[in-house]
């Protein structure tokens, strides 16, 4: 017999005609109920073992209970059966959600092929083992920087839509409606519903947050739960849910409704409120309260514009009632006198100006002609210059045959060099030299 095949339980022996399972083969199979059995039999000899989760189910049935345990750090899960005369024995407060640890015994039932776990023996966690991986973990949270002051958003003034996560027809739920629609009527609501304890709170919770923090039009996301112990309470704790808060975009508030031992949500969230009551207050404003600072403020601008003007007529009064103001028509007329002999002063010493430079132009301008060679050609002079502009000064630059330019007082002529010509005899004493014989220059 191998080690999985046990003895069979007195009073119930396999059917006469049903191979063994380690005897089995294709042409000479097993009975169903030869390996029910077996599994049975094996499964009997399992020692009791003690086991740690959180219950996830609790349905009671005809003084029994067949309920679910899972692991607080995995998805494994496990069917249990608590027994009317263990139920007893076990604290009567256990339900779904509560962290146990439980003394089990494997069982197979042979006519459902059902594998479950019995339990002798039941109870909680210890709330101080709890509470101090909680405070490990909310240690461990703040050295990160999550609970940090300067990475918490403001709440808007007044939103547009509030993202709302909390049970289905909770009382949470009834208070944020009630007390916000009370404070602004035209509030409103994204309600998101999750179960608020048990092994469903994170992930439904998780899921709703991604959803509202996704949505566009909402502007603030309140968690709300009216309270209870802590052990109910650790789902609020969990660490996925932390993160998932710490990373979210839109402002959230935590309204778990739990003073003592306040739960980590409390720590990472943008605004902590006592209560889900609490938190309508502080996220929705008080449209009563709103009217009367606009009112207030109102009246304040009114009086203050009333002082301000009253304060500028009064002294505008004052300007007017100055004898300059009061009759300006003799102010006005000596400044007009006044500036009637400045402007006479001033087309003086414009006339003055005027003549002066005309006097001065008049003796430059003749200076200038005495000393042009424009001057000497009118009075009949000429100048000559061979190509080139070359000036003639002497006879001798001229010799026969040089073509010359004469330029006169009106024009200029061309002309040909005969040569250099002898002086002249010197006139008589009284006698008028002809034009010709005047001296070349």
């Amino acid at each position: 017999m191998t080690s999985f095949e046990a003895a069979h339980v007195p009073g119930e022996p396999p059917p006469a005609d049903a191979v063994a399972p380690r005897d089995s083969t294709p042409d000479a199979p097993t009975s169903v109920a030869r390996l029910n059995a077996t599994i049975r039999d094996f499964v009997a000899r399992w020692n009791t073992v003690w086991v740690e989760g959180e219950i996830t189910s609790w349905n009671l049935r005809g003084g029994n209970v067949f309920a679910r345990l899972k692991d607080t750090r995995s998805d494994a899960q496990i069917s249990i059966r608590i027994w009317s005369s263990v139920r007893a024995r076990i604290p009567s407060d256990l339900g779904v959600g509560d962290h146990v640890v439980a003394a089990v015994k494997a069982d197979y039932f042979v006519k459902a092929g059902d594998f479950s776990f019995a339990v002798s023996m039941m109870k909680h966690v210890g709330l101080g083992d709890q509470l101090e991986r909680l405070e490990r973990l909310r240690v461990q949270l703040r050295q990160e920087g999550l609970f940090d002051a300067s990475r918490k958003r403001p709440i808007p003034f007044l939103p547009h839509v509030i993202g709302l996560i909390t049970g289905e027809n909770s009382d949470a739920e009834k208070d944020v409606h009630r007390n916000a629609e009370l404070r602004w009527p035209h509030v409103r609501f994204r309600t998101v519903h999750a179960a608020v304890q048990g092994d469903r709170c994170v992930p439904e919770t998780l899921a709703a947050l991604k959803r509202l923090d996704a949505d566009p039009e909402v502007d603030v996301i309140i968690v709300a739960r009216g309270g209870g112990d802590p052990q109910t309470l650790l789902g609020f704790s969990d660490e996925r849910l932390i993160r998932a808060v710490a990373a979210a975009t839109t402002p959230v508030v935590s309204a778990i409704g739990h003073e003592n031992d306040h739960p980590l949500l409390d720590d990472v969230a943008d605004l902590r409120a006592s209560t889900p009551t609490d938190a309508a207050k502080r996220v929705v404003p008080d449209v009563g309260e709103q009217r009367a600072l606009v009112a207030q403020l109102r009246a304040r601008a009114t009086t203050r514009l009333t002082q301000r003007l009253t304060h500028d007529i009064a002294q505008l009064e004052q300007l007017r009632s100055r004898p300059v103001l009061r009759s300006p028509e003799p102010l006005i007329e000596r400044r007009a006198q006044e500036i009637h002999l400045l402007v006479a002063r001033g087309r003086d010493a414009v006339v003055r100006g005027v003549d002066h430079g005309s006097r001065r132009t008049a003796e430059l301008r003749a200076s200038l002609r005495a000393l042009s060679p424009a001057a000497t050609l009118a009075r009949g002079y000429a100048i000559a210059h061979r190509e080139g502009g070359v000036i003639l000064r002497d006879a001798a630059q001229a010799p026969a045959g040089t073509r010359i330019t004469v330029t006169l007082d009106r024009g200029s002529v061309d002309a040909v060099s005969e040569g250099e010509r002898p002086e002249a005899p010197a006139p008589r004493a009284g006698s008028a030299p002809d034009r010709m014989s005047e001296p070349r220059r």
